[in-house]
């Protein structure tokens, strides 16, 4: 099979159809061998009905429907499961996503050898509360993950070769950085190709501001399991370490002035009044702190069933 789409939706009812006829035609005229993938995250309106009667005149059309709302990361997750094409193409339900791209994105894949190709939006038609926000996070994604060529990480319209969804794990909200993913699990050929940005056709947006303060949260999280998933204590250790050295040659210089005070009748020095004294303790009491935490994140770690799990690109 050339392509799976998948494609995650929540209360799009209305797009549906539409979106339907416009991937059939695309297929049609580029003689692709395809399957299209819904999934149904879990919606209160009449989406998946439209979609039972939708795949009753398709054979290429499955489904899968969630009993309630998890997610767009988990129902990527589930269709990328199922997805069987050489070529695996992401877009929303929304009709924003232009399915026209779909014939040079499985060309970029297939013909130019990407791993991954993202689409970037460069003319985007949403309004300034969004479009800043999303420069400034996609700038932070940039310098964190080190994917320099990237200009919208959690742009919908993306394809993929097969093996690289059925190696990585989407969940949470991490569906904004699988390029990240994928980096990490060794598929560094990742393009971008400038693509359409269409106008809300139906409905209304399901993402609020909150996504950009999630999201940045995720972005810190998948940079720490990166450098320091499998070996936590080198992070851990190192500042403890660091702060307990800190905290204890703080305490000698205060036990120092001290015997100092003691001996001379001229300067008198009381520990319990001063402040160098409670922070130099308190260094050393998180400096230990941390390094009971890597400590632990090693014990956690050494038995964890993900340990000595490596993709092997190629064995003889």
């Amino acid at each position: 099979m050339d392509i799976s789409v998948v494609i995650p939706l929540y209360n799009e009812a209305e797009s549906l159809p539409e979106l339907t006829r416009w991937i059939e035609q695309v297929m049609r005229d580029n003689n692709f061998d395809y399957e299209v993938i819904f999934v149904n995250d879990g919606s209160t309106d009449n989406s998946l009905e439209v979609i039972h009667n939708l795949a009753a005149a398709n054979p290429h059309l499955h489904a899968i429907s969630f009993s309630r709302n998890y997610g767009k990361s988990p129902a990527l997750n589930e269709g990328f499961r199922k997805a069987k094409g050489d070529v695996v193409i992401t877009m929303d339900a929304d009709l924003q996503d232009s399915p026209d791209e779909i014939p040079e994105l499985y060309r970029m894949i297939t013909a130019e050898g990407f791993d991954l190709v993202s689409g970037w939006k460069k003319k985007r038609y949403d309004p300034l509360s969004k479009t800043i926000p999303t420069k400034l996070f996609n700038a932070t994604a940039r310098k964190v993950s080190g994917i320099k060529n990237l200009h919208d990480f959690n742009c919908g319209l993306k394809a993929y070769r097969r093996d690289v969804v059925k190696h990585i794990e989407v969940y949470g909200d991490m569906h904004r950085y699988i390029p990240y993913l994928a980096k990490n699990a060794g598929y560094s050929k990742i393009g971008e190709k400038v693509v359409q940005h269409q106008a809300r056709k139906y409905g209304v947006t399901k993402f609020g501001l909150d996504r950009f303060v999630n999201g940045y949260l995720d972005l810190a999280t998948l940079w720490f399991q990166s450098r320091f998933g499998i070996k936590p204590m080198h992070l851990f250790g190192l500042l403890g370490s660091a702060m307990f050295a800190i905290g204890f040659i703080a305490v000698l210089i205060v036990l120092i002035m001290k015997i100092v005070s003691i001996c001379s009748d001229s300067y008198n020095f009381y520990l319990t009044n001063s402040v160098y004294f409670y922070l130099s303790l308190a260094a050393m009491i998180m400096g230990l702190q941390f390094f009971l935490t890597g400590f632990v994140g090693e014990l956690i770690t050494r038995n964890s069933p993900e340990r000595n799990r490596y993709l092997i690109a190629e064995e003889w």
